[in-house]
C-alpha cells in the first residue's frame, strides 16, 4: 500500500519536509516512489505537484492526517473534486 506522507529535510532547528508517496513499510527516512511536493513549516509555505498527487490519489494511496490538512488548507480537495475526504468517509461508515 502507497501512502502519502511526510519526509524530513533540513538541518537541525530548520526543518522543511518533502512530500512523498512512499510504500507503508518504509521507514520515514527510506526510499520514496516520488516527491510529490514540499512543505517549509517556518515560512509556511506549500508547493504541491498536482498531476502526481493526483495520479497517487486515484491509484489508492492514503494520505497521512498531516497531509490531508495541509492539502485542506491549499484548497486541493475543492479544486479539483477529488473523491476522497478523509473525515467524510469516517462519518458515512458510522451511520
Amino acid at each position: 500500500m502507497v501512502k502519502l506522507r511526510l519526509k524530513r529535510c533540513g538541518r537541525k532547528q530548520r526543518a522543511i519536509y518533502r512530500i512523498v508517496a512512499i510504500d507503508i513499510r518504509s521507514r520515514r527516512e527510506g526510499r520514496d516512489l516520488q516527491k510529490v511536493g514540499f512543505y517549509d513549516p517556518i515560512k509556511n509555505k506549500t508547493y504541491s505537484n498536482v498531476p502526481a498527487i493526483l495520479y497517487f490519489l486515484k491509484e489508492g494511496a492514503q494520505p497521512t492526517g498531516t497531509v490531508h490538512d495541509i492539502l485542506r488548507k491549499t484548497e486541493f480537495f475543492k479544486e479539483f473534486q477529488v473523491s476522497f475526504d478523509k473525515k467524510e468517509s469516517k462519518n458515512k461508515s458510522h451511520e
